[in-house]
């Protein structure tokens, strides 16, 4: 099927947080040579992130916000020394320094020259051009559930994001690597592309690393996905 419409979910379908985290933490001077688990660190930080911003209607904060009071909760619950006001500024401000899989970029532009590319996203707006910018990306648009002020897996965030680009739905294919996006985005009717991210919280791995219903398109990565959705004529 042709789509006039790609839609990429971006924390961490598009962006290596896990492994931009990590590598910041190894960076952090206060915390040099304390023996702690950064994967570990890493992890719990994005866990408690996301059980404070996933299904939010109308909340008076955005995940940037959450990030640094998830980031607080990691610092105390790993026992770490408390960092200096602007550590902990630098720290927080990791998300917006993230780097991307390698094998994203060229895909967006073999998918781009056919069709218009969407970050469709639960991120802030300003992390998303931040990302965007420092790893050369360019979206055709971005829609932050920030912007609808419902958050992901809310039917209305899927419809709205699909109205705002005046598409039906199943125009519009969703690509992540996450199941619940996938399959709220399957009942808000768009069609569905899982692409496998086995590294994306390190080597503790995914906690759903398999597509769990039958979607449009399964992958390994994106090389793969642009074959099959180029494919179409």
């Amino acid at each position: 099927m042709q789509y006039d419409a790609v839609a990429f979910d971006t924390g961490g379908t598009v962006l290596d947080w896990h492994g931009s985290l990590v590598d910041e933490l190894a960076r952090v001077p206060a915390w040099q040579g304390l023996a702690f688990d950064r994967h570990a660190f890493a992890n719990a930080w994005r866990r408690s992130t996301m059980q404070g911003i996933v299904g939010q209607v109308q909340p008076a904060f955005n995940m940037d916000d959450v990030h640094l009071l998830a980031l607080d909760e990691a610092v105390l619950a790993f026992g770490l020394p408390a960092l200096d006001a602007p550590g902990r500024t630098h720290l927080w401000r990791a998300w917006h320094r993230l780097r991307a899989w390698p094998d994203f970029a060229p895909a967006l532009a073999s998918l781009r020259a056919r069709v218009p590319v969407v970050s469709f996203t639960m991120l802030p707006t300003a992390l998303v051009i931040d990302v965007s910018r420092r790893n050369g990306f360019t979206w055709d648009a971005i829609v932050s559930c920030e912007m609808i002020g419902v958050y992901k897996p809310h039917r209305e965030a899927y419809a709205t994001a699909a109205r705002w680009l005046n598409l039906a739905p199943e125009r519009i294919l969703m690509v992540a690597c996450h199941n619940f996006d996938l399959n709220a985005a399957h009942a808000a009717g768009l069609r569905t592309a899982f692409v496998a991210r086995p590294d994306e919280w390190g080597p503790a791995g995914p906690p759903d690393p398999h597509p769990n219903m039958a979607y449009d398109h399964t992958v390994d990565g994106f090389a793969a996905l642009c074959e099959q959705v180029l494919s179409t004529p």
